[in-house]
């Protein structure tokens, strides 16, 4: 994917760590667990090996628009067409409270608001700055990722296909399935 400007990025987080999502739909970079951890998607640095997180309408012909929910960091990435508009909604939970543990992962909700519009999903991650290597697993709940130092899970409610040994993918799907 080409980089984009840095204007087209919004800014999800949970006080622990950020994600950085473009107007494309993609989450471009993300260090988890903290704000100090090695990064999981980084392609904002290398586009090539810096790993993403992509999820995007299947056609061209498409206005792009990000806007937050009033007084929240909850991003809605809008994509409009004269089929229908789909929305892609991206947020962190930061926990009911300090005494809890927090809940630890970004949430990327799927839907379409106005009539018809399909979605296509990437998750390449790139570990530690695309420096480790990883191992990528498809099991009936989503995907599973291993670098020698981090686990990651990609829960999905549509089955996942595994294109190769680093990342997984959906070729299509309607979004209306919540």
């Amino acid at each position: 994917m080409p980089y984009q400007p840095l204007e087209d990025y919004g800014v999800v987080g949970n006080l622990r760590t950020t994600a950085l999502i473009g107007k494309n739909g993609s989450v471009d970079w993300f260090c988890f667990p903290h704000f100090d951890s090695p990064s999981v998607f980084g392609a904002i640095l290398d586009e090539r090996k810096g790993g993403y997180f992509h999820i995007a309408p299947t056609i061209d012909e498409i206005a792009r628009k990000q806007v937050y929910w009033p007084d929240t960091n909850v991003l809605v990435t809008r994509f409009l067409s004269s089929d229908g508009v789909g929305e892609i909604i991206d947020y962190m939970p930061v926990g009911e409270s300090k005494d809890e543990p927090p809940y630890r992962g970004l949430i990327r909700r799927v839907k379409v608001s106005r009539g018809c519009m399909r979605f296509r999903l990437e998750c390449i991650p790139a570990f530690n700055y695309g420096r480790d290597s990883h191992t990528a697993e498809i099991i009936s709940e989503g995907a599973r990722f291993r670098s020698p130092n981090l686990s990651l899970g990609l829960a999905s409610s549509v089955p996942l296909q595994s294109f190769s040994q680093m990342g997984c993918r959906i070729t299509a799907w309607p979004a209306s399935l919540l």
